[in-house]
């Protein structure tokens, strides 16, 4: 038996179009449900779902790239570094030439 506690309910809203509202509400009159109880399932039923494929794709792809992310950090750090040392052998040079002031 529930208590009254595990009864208490929250109130959820969300926006749709005008044909979505129309087709929930023949939906539910049609299995004699009112619409937020038709909600409801369909939000149970969806979150009860294994993810698809394409997600535990993207879950991974998402976690390699994060595990990749201070590597490539890294690897730029360098990259920016041995630029910055080229730009300033290179304006020495170009100073020395007499090429710049």
């Amino acid at each position: 038996m529930q208590t009254a506690k595990s009864l208490q309910t929250e109130r959820v809203t969300f926006l749709t179009s005008r044909d979505h509202k129309k087709a929930l509400d023949a939906y539910a009159s049609k299995s004699g449900q009112s619409v937020g109880n038709v909600v409801r399932e369909a939000t149970v039923r969806y979150l009860a779902q294994p993810p698809s494929d394409e997600e535990e794709a993207l879950a991974l792809l998402a976690e390699e790239l994060n595990e990749a992310a201070p590597r490539i950090q890294a690897s730029l750090d360098r990259a920016s570094s041995k630029l910055q040392i080229l730009h300033e052998e290179m304006d020495k040079f170009l100073r020395e030439k007499g090429i710049r002031k």
